[in-house]
């Protein structure tokens, strides 16, 4: 029988504090070491089958189970509990933050910088941004809740749902937004990544954690802790291999990414402050309120960042796009974690 879930840690690891360090430094490296080593990352990007570059996809794997360990789908009973917080989430997850991102990729990246950026590649930014928003977060949100004192049984039971939904919703919801941009859907590999980043993933992750839980709560929390710094590294190395291949482009436009972030900037303060005014004016808790507001705002960017990979190659715009959002994401949810924790007195204030 499942034990009860873990509480989240009470603060960030160092890994996760200075995330947006450690991608700058992804970047740098991995720009010096395609340039150093073309021929070795070449080699490294033609290891695929079935568009799937195999190297990538072990590290994908690394990255994503252990963080899918954490998640207790029977928490999902936990949901009458908070059916308004709940109905939030699922409101801005999955109705809102989507569908205003494909807003925002077409207002700014196919008409205000589009004489700014490359023409070839405005379609395949504009996809990399959608596969970041289609995704909802999965782990980071449980140390961003912590943070500001959120509800954990409501933080896990939302994670739980989200996932739930991922398996069936991620691919249909991709596939229309991309026909919606007038991007061409490339469902074999579309199909193929949700079956391998997270459909996989998941059966996987659950059978292990319920292999570890069957061996006493100490023995999760071990194992949570051992495996833990695992995804972080995965996800590192993921990026040096995704600059290298990136390097030309970058170093040829380098404000290409600052373009890139504008309109994930937006989306990200959007959503959340839309959950957390929905979430006041339904009554819900404060420690309700937050970790709705967060984890509509933050996106599950390492399976982003698979699909991306998978659908339109190591060197797309699309990878690109989704690598902008791992690195603005600790700055930026920071930012919204300081506001919702700073806004309390408002929040409970009814008029």
């Amino acid at each position: 029988m499942n034990q009860p879930c873990p509480a989240p840690r009470p603060a960030m690891n160092l890994f996760e504090r200075y995330l947006t360090l450690w991608v700058g430094l992804c970047i740098v490296t991995g720009i010096l070491l395609g340039q150093a080593l073309p021929q070795f990352f070449q080699a490294v990007g033609r290891l695929e089958v079935a568009r799937v570059n195999l190297p990538v996809g072990l590290l994908i794997w690394v990255m994503i189970i252990p963080m899918l360990v954490k998640v207790d789908f029977s928490a999902l009973g936990e949901v009458r509990q908070h059916v308004r917080g709940i109905g939030v989430t699922l409101l801005v997850n999955w109705l809102v933050k989507p569908f205003s991102m494909a807003f925002l990729g077409w207002l700014f990246i196919r008409q205000l910088f589009a004489p700014l950026l490359p023409a070839e590649q405005i379609d395949s930014y504009i996809a990399g941004l959608i596969l970041l928003a289609a995704a909802p977060c999965t782990a980071m949100v449980f140390v961003w809740s912590r943070l500001t004192n959120g509800d954990p049984l409501f933080t896990l039971s939302q994670v739980a749902v989200n996932d739930s939904i991922m398996v069936l919703a991620f691919a249909p919801l991709v596939a229309f937004l991309l026909g919606l941009s007038a991007i061409t859907v490339p469902w074999a590999t579309l199909i193929t990544s949700v079956v391998l980043y997270i459909v996989i993933p998941v059966l996987l992750a659950q059978a292990w954690r319920r292999s570890l839980l069957a061996r006493g709560p100490a023995a999760f929390d071990a194992a949570m802790a051992r495996i833990g710094p695992w995804s972080m590294a995965a996800l590192l190395a993921t990026l040096v291999l995704l600059f290298a291949f990136q390097g030309e482009a970058i170093l040829a436009q380098p404000l290409v990414i600052a373009l890139l972030a504008v309109p994930i900037l937006i989306q990200v303060l959007f959503n959340a402050a839309l959950a957390y005014g929905l979430n006041r004016a339904l009554g819900e808790k404060h420690n309700i309120a937050c970790p709705s507001a967060l984890i509509g705002a933050s996106n599950f960017f390492e399976l982003a960042v698979a699909a991306a990979i998978s659908l339109f190659g190591f060197a797309s715009g699309a990878a690109l796009a989704t690598v902008v959002g791992v690195l603005i994401e600790v700055p930026v949810m920071l930012l919204v974690v300081r506001i919702a924790n700073g806004s309390k007195d408002w929040y409970e204030r009814r008029s």
